[in-house]
């Protein structure tokens, strides 16, 4: 019905498992890669990460986000895409980077996958924002990451499950490789 530049709409004649048919409305999307990119050794007590505050104009104003996008084409690996845009979106390349886990963000009515990344040994490199991005990047310790989560400050899914899976797996179990 619709072929958009990051997504297209259709509606699909769908068989359920139990042999019913109806039509259900569907975002196609290509996924993307979301990283968390830690400051310090991610196995440091309370380490500092960095987060980006986006204007998303779905969400009615600012809000704060680990970076992410979509590949730059049908051949551009996950992984390599994470650090394309943690560099572009931060101004930081990665030395070390490990895959954590993936999500569909909202399977009643997208198949959208976002893989997501845990970051490491930064060092400066270069921005490189969209012409309908608007990001401020800032510093905090994780545990503030987390108090944000908690206090409904960072709502984002993306983010809020690849700070709470870095919580719980990542750092917590001693998988950090640094």
């Amino acid at each position: 019905m619709h072929e958009g530049r990051i997504f297209s709409f259709s509606v699909d004649r769908v068989r359920f498992p139990d042999g019913r048919l109806a039509d259900l409305e569907m975002i196609r999307h290509p996924g993307a890669s979301a990283v968390v990119p830690f400051l310090d050794p991610p196995s440091t007590p309370d380490p500092r990460i960095l987060l980006i505050r986006q204007y998303r104009y779905a969400a009615g104003g600012t809000i704060y986000e680990i970076p992410a996008g979509i590949p730059d084409g049908p051949n551009e690996a996950w992984d390599a895409c994470a650090l394309r845009e943690l560099e572009e979106e931060t101004g930081y390349r990665a030395g070390g980077l490990q895959y954590l886990t993936e999500v569909y963000t909202t399977p009643g009515f997208t198949d959208e996958v976002i893989r997501l990344y845990a970051a490491w040994d930064l060092e400066r490199g270069t921005t490189g924002h969209d012409h309908d991005e608007f990001i401020d990047v800032v510093t905090v310790r994780f545990s503030e990451a987390l108090a944000l989560i908690r206090g409904a400050e960072l709502v984002d899914v993306k983010s809020v499950a690849a700070l709470l899976f870095a919580a719980m797996f990542f750092r917590e179990a001693g998988r950090a490789s640094p």
